[in-house]
């Protein structure tokens, strides 16, 4: 017997937002066209910046790392302070890494929201969504 691929009490995955960090490609995030780069993207300058900061981290972290080993070893210790520089760096470039990431979605997401209109415009599309739709078909009103 062959077994069913997608058994049906198992959950499907919901497909993301257009312009939600979860898009599948850039193209999702609000282009006019599939081949489109997405406008809500960060710029070019903001990514190399980012780029440009975790070397920098890494290398004060490098930096750091030497100089914490060379001064708590006495005698030859050139592989351990190899050690100690090395895991300096990468412990300095993997944290910026991922406040440089964190700042990178972040900056795509509020663009997606200025490209959409930001709350007021989302208020307005569903108040004429409400205007559209038949009053029987309308859910009761919300009192303040």
């Amino acid at each position: 017997m062959d077994a069913d691929p997608n058994p049906p009490d198992e959950p499907r995955a919901r497909p993301a937002a257009p312009g939600s960090i979860a898009a599948s490609s850039p193209s999702d995030a609000i282009a006019g066209d599939a081949g489109e780069t997405a406008p809500t993207l960060p710029s070019p300058l903001a990514r190399f910046i980012g780029f440009a900061a975790i070397l920098v981290a890494g290398a004060a972290g490098g930096f750091i790392g030497y100089a914490v080993t060379d001064l708590q070893c006495t005698g030859e210790c050139t592989v351990n302070t190899g050690i100690g520089g090395f895991v300096g760096a990468v412990i300095a470039a993997v944290g910026v890494g991922i406040v440089v990431q964190l700042a990178l979605k972040a900056m795509h997401e509020w663009r997606t929201v200025q490209a959409r209109g930001g709350a007021e415009a989302e208020r307005q599309r569903q108040r004429a969504r409400e205007r559209r739709t038949p009053p029987e078909t309308r859910g009761r009103p919300r009192v303040r």
